[in-house]
């Protein structure tokens, strides 16, 4: 695997050297360092779903007319190729690496725009990105320390500062200051790749190092998970219900969505059932993703195909059988299965909330049905939605690879 993840980036960083003559070129050598990982030796499901997102994100920014040189192609492929690596190593020092390469470079291009850059965005939006960095790294190294060592003290610490930093990367409430200010400055098209593919590898980091870490002390300090996600649940959808305006809408949403996801780690005090609520998380950030993906890009040209929009409100809502009924399911699942039962029922109730104001968005991003460039990836975007139109049991199996080899 190694091997297609070097050639990957010889291309992106070819590409990029290319970009100062051609700016298009940068887009064709990111797109084939992309379906280079195509050949990926196992873990297809996962490779292909990824891929698939990183794609939607090349074709997004290209409909950008200004841009910083092409490099902004090369970026989002790099967020795409560590995403895809991620799952394929167990090596501490390579997981937290991959996480750097996620996330420093949204910092760039979430200020890209089609007029002067947005500089005020980008340096809320760092400030708070540095910080979570800060937070989950120095979290993940006492963990793994304090496994070494046999401290609880230090666990709890670096268990404790591990969350907060997810939960700042990612957009969790009570750490998510910075979620609705950016999604609602930034240009529709970065937002939707900070929304969508950048999402991913922190989760799966902290599934690697959680897992790998995990001894008697995890069930004593997983109560704070669950806290965390019901404030995130509760705060994303209150606050979406509240806005009127798409992007800060989208934005709640991904608070609340992003709770959802982080529930899932409650599995950790019976790793019996961890496998089922890693299924459940992955299936929830590639449901977010294509969503995201597809009303941002719709945002920019002030809406899409009515019956795009909302097709893609049902899957976030959690309509069978589209791929965010099953996420939501497997979460369901997983919460029973370990004895949080009332977390389950939370997440109910959280889910049921969003319906409105799901609903609401599509009605007002909704427009004719006609030829377009923006329809055709929203078109994909909800193709992608229904690949779960068969109980998706592969997709539990992939993840009970993914995580059991940790």
């Amino acid at each position: 695997m190694i091997e297609l993840v070097v050639a990957s980036l010889i291309l992106i960083a070819l590409g990029s050297a290319l970009s100062f003559k051609n700016s298009k070129a940068v887009f064709l050598t990111s797109l084939v360092a992309l379906l280079i990982l195509l050949l990926a030796p196992a873990y297809r499901s996962y490779v292909v779903l990824v891929i698939a997102i990183g794609v939607l994100n090349l074709l997004s920014m290209s409909v950008m007319r200004n841009q910083i040189k092409g490099v902004d192609y090369a970026l989002t492929a790099l967020i795409a190729v560590a995403t895809v690596y991620v799952v394929f190593t167990n090596d501490v020092a390579m997981i937290l690496l991959m996480f750097v390469i996620t996330s420093i470079p949204t910092y760039v291009l979430i200020m890209t725009s089609e007029g002067t850059a947005k500089v005020d965005v980008a340096i809320k939006y760092i400030t708070f990105m540095v910080l979570a960095t800060v937070l989950f790294l120095a979290g993940a190294m006492l963990l793994v320390y304090s496994s070494n060592v046999g401290s609880d003290y230090l666990y709890a610490l670096g268990f404790v500062m591990l969350i907060v930093g997810l939960g700042m990367e990612v957009g969790c409430a009570p750490m998510h200051e910075w979620v609705p200010d950016v999604f609602d400055s930034a240009d529709p098209i970065p937002a939707s790749i900070v929304a969508s593919i950048a999402k991913i590898v922190p989760f799966v980091v902290a599934y690697k190092i959680l897992v790998m870490t995990s001894n008697p002390v995890t069930a004593k300090v997983v109560p704070f998970v669950a806290f965390v996600s019901v404030v995130s649940m509760f705060v994303g959808n209150i606050g979406a219900l509240t806005s009127t305006n798409p992007a800060r809408i989208l934005a709640y949403s991904t608070v609340a969505n992003m709770g959802y996801v982080l529930a899932t780690l409650v599995a950790l005090v019976n790793l019996n059932w961890i496998y089922l609520a890693f299924a459940g998380a992955l299936l929830q950030l590639m449901a977010n993703a294509f969503g995201k993906v597809g009303f941002f890009v719709s945002m920019k040209e002030n809406g899409a195909s009515s019956y795009l929009m909302y097709a893609l409100a049902f899957s976030f809502i959690g309509m069978p059988p589209l791929i965010g009924f099953w996420g939501k399911l497997f979460i369901l699942l997983s919460l029973v299965k370990v004895g949080y039962v009332w977390l389950a029922l939370i997440l109910v109730i959280n889910s049921a909330m969003s319906v409105p104001y799901y609903v609401r968005l599509a009605r007002t991003l909704a427009r004719p049905t006609v030829p377009s460039f923006i329809n055709a990836i929203a078109l994909v975007a909800v193709g992608l939605t229904c690949i779960t139109f068969l109980p998706p049991s592969w997709f539990v199996d992939l993840a009970r690879a993914i995580i059991g080899g940790v």
